[in-house]
């Protein structure tokens, strides 16, 4: 046998060496493989929860802005009273599917806070969309999404009524966005007292709403979001109705047409219920603060849904308040994020 032939059994073993580094190299290289695989699903379903979450956050915010065009839409047919009853109606038919027998399970918890509960019906449902209605009758699509988009200055100052310290930069924000809407409610002149009724209808309209989201940051944590909408919907409506019953004597019914019933059924069904579910999905997707860097664009929706749907023109003054108050709001919430 030639000397530098090495054995059967060495080469036998040096085989089996040589595939044993050949598995484990290739079974490291597989499972690399395989959580690089993973980290790419993760990054993919991530970026797709990202944009699902955006994309929710967009509707909500596009059909908030198609109420303030179905108000102003309506505002010579129907009464402002009776828009927001028959809107509040709408939705609380199309949110009990899915929230009335929880809310019925929860009806101690409801009796227990019912003085909290009451007072965010009466802002949020009964009052607030009363007056967004009545703003509609005197002034522009545009001015209403405009003079809204600032209710963060006015949720900033009950923070700081709270105890909450604003910063220089933040309260530097909020007076930028007042002087926007002071400037829009003053026709482009700040030391201007020709204001339209429908203006100051919606800066009480806003500071209504404000209230209403101070309440929210309280609510009692025992009731579930779905009872609380349910409940808030359900007490809203009955206490709008003798004021509803009062105008349909003074006033007299409205119509029901195409051009009134369609304009009700988009705010109690899209506004009130889909916005309001896609608008929680987004923020559970997302989180409220990028959320609500999309609901920013507000005014911008508004305005081109009122020139597409009403002729509605932007002028620019109010682009120029528009700039002055979504500036200052988005430097108020930069300050609060710091």
């Amino acid at each position: 046998m030639d000397r530098t032939t090495p054995p059967h059994g060495a080469t036998s073993a040096a085989a089996r060496a040589s595939s044993r580094a050949s598995t484990s190299t290739s079974t490291s290289t597989s499972t690399s493989s395989r959580a690089r695989s993973r980290t790419r699903r993760g990054t993919t379903r991530l970026s797709g929860a990202t944009g699902l979450g955006l994309a929710l956050a967009a509707v909500a915010t596009v059909v908030w802005s198609g109420s303030f065009v179905a108000a102003r839409a309506l505002h010579d047919s129907v009464p402002p009273v009776q828009q927001a009853f028959w809107r509040w109606v709408v939705a609380l038919l199309a949110v009990a599917p899915f929230a009335a027998r929880e809310a019925w399970r929860q009806r101690a918890l409801v009796r227990r806070h019912l003085g909290h509960v009451l007072l965010a019906a009466l802002l949020g449902v009964t009052v607030y969309n009363t007056l967004v209605n009545q703003a509609g009758v005197s002034t522009s699509a545009g001015n209403m999404g405009m003079i809204m988009a600032a209710s963060p200055v006015l949720m900033a100052v009950y923070e700081r009524l709270g105890g909450v310290r604003l910063g220089a930069r933040r309260v530097t924000g909020m007076l930028i966005a007042c002087a926007g809407v002071v400037l829009l409610v003053g026709k482009g002149s700040l030391a201007s007292t020709d204001f339209t009724a429908g203006d100051l209808w919606m800066i009480a309209a806003a500071t209504c709403f404000a209230s209403y989201s101070a309440l929210l940051r309280r609510r009692p944590a025992e009731l579930t979001g779905r009872t609380f909408l349910f409940t808030t919907f359900a007490l809203g409506t009955a206490m709008l109705l003798p004021a509803f019953a009062l105008s349909v004597m003074a006033e007299g019914p409205f119509t029901p047409t195409t051009a009134t019933v369609g304009p009700l059924l988009y705010v109690g069904i899209a506004s009130s219920a889909v916005a309001f579910f896609a608008w929680n999905k987004a923020i559970s997707l997302i989180g409220a603060a990028r959320a609500g860097t999309v609901y920013y664009l507000q005014p911008v929706c508004v305005a081109a849904l009122s020139y597409a749907l009403l002729g509605e023109r932007t002028t620019w003054t109010q682009l120029l308040c528009m700039a002055l108050i979504l500036g200052g709001v988005v430097l108020g919430a930069a300050a609060k994020g710091r």
